[in-house]
């Protein structure tokens, strides 16, 4: 029960926010939402400071591996994204948010699930830190490709916002960590409490501030954001087989496909001005991926096969 403890309070949160937005959309003059990147550059200054030479080199241990994760990252969600966009026929500002999140990097969760599953947990560490590394650019790419049709998306825009939020403060935290060792030891070990409520605050706030339209479309974007994620982890396990890749690695793949980075993505939305409806998806995604994730690791888990096969 303690392993899905997060994931409960944040599903008691979201049920909170949407039922009592009113107070917590604005405290003492100040809009929560207005914070949101402020406390997502904590936590990805937090990830930088986690980052080792020895990461970067981990791409010239394994490159095959590397490669085709990365390349199914960003193919498999922003396109599955975009088809369930023409399924389910959303209002565009909510269409593009699934394009967002499913343009987004993985997050630190699909690490954690990694090692539950016993997958490939340096092959997940490195995943993340270079699709992290590499969404300033691929991000506001696939949105202006996919996404372009449902709102007008300002490129540069972007990518100066996913600079700002996650290249900056990774960069820095990687060069403190380096260099001021001792300094960055005395605060690393509140990160991951800061990254948890951090994350429990995004998904709060933007819960709160589009209640109205989750109002009108919730259950359908419930549907299509549960089919979204598992659809990230079917395609991304099997993609990985056909590449010939073992069942530690294909697992490992799976979570990174399948887990996004929504407390970005809903970063973004901020940026964009548009939080109460091209947000929603991340916040819908965020708590989700905990779950199922956390579901599929501990099954996969309890796998006493070979697997390296």
């Amino acid at each position: 029960m303690k392993n899905y403890l997060y994931t409960i309070i944040i599903i008691l949160l979201v049920i909170v926010a949407y039922n009592f937005p009113e107070y917590l959309i604005e405290i003492g003059g100040v809009k929560l939402t207005d914070l949101i990147s402020p406390v997502l550059m904590i936590i990805m200054f937090g990830m930088g400071t986690t980052i080792t030479i020895e990461d970067f080199l981990g791409i010239l241990k394994t490159p095959k591996l590397v490669l085709i994760g990365l390349g199914l990252q960003f193919l498999i969600m922003p396109l599955w994204g975009f088809g369930l966009t023409q399924i389910f026929n959303f209002p565009a500002e909510i269409a593009a948010g699934m394009i967002l999140i499913g343009s987004s990097p993985s997050g630190l969760a699909s690490n954690v699930m990694s090692l539950l599953a016993k997958a490939n947990v340096a092959l997940s560490i490195t995943l993340t830190i270079f699709a992290t590394l590499m969404a300033p650019l691929l991000t506001p790419t696939l949105m202006q490709w996919l996404g372009g049709e449902f709102i007008e998306v300002d490129f540069w825009g972007m990518m100066w916002s996913m600079c700002k939020i996650v290249l900056i403060p990774v960069l820095l935290g990687f060069i403190l960590n380096k260099f001021l060792p001792k300094q960055i030891e005395a605060v690393k070990k509140y990160l991951p409490l800061f990254s948890m409520a951090g994350i429990a605050y995004v998904i709060t706030t933007v819960t709160a501030a589009g209640q109205s339209s989750l109002a009108s479309v919730g259950a359908m974007l419930l549907v299509a954001v549960i089919l979204h994620n598992i659809g990230g982890y079917i395609f991304g396990y099997s993609a990985a087989k056909l590449f010939g890749l073992s069942k530690r690695d294909a697992r490992t793949i799976s979570l990174e496909v399948g887990m996004q980075n929504g407390g970005l993505a809903s970063a973004l939305a901020v940026d964009m001005g548009k939080v109460a409806t091209v947000g929603l998806a991340s916040a819908i995604f965020g708590p989700l991926m905990n779950v199922t994730g956390s579901m599929l690791a501990t099954w996969w888990g309890r796998d006493g096969d070979d697997l390296e096969k």
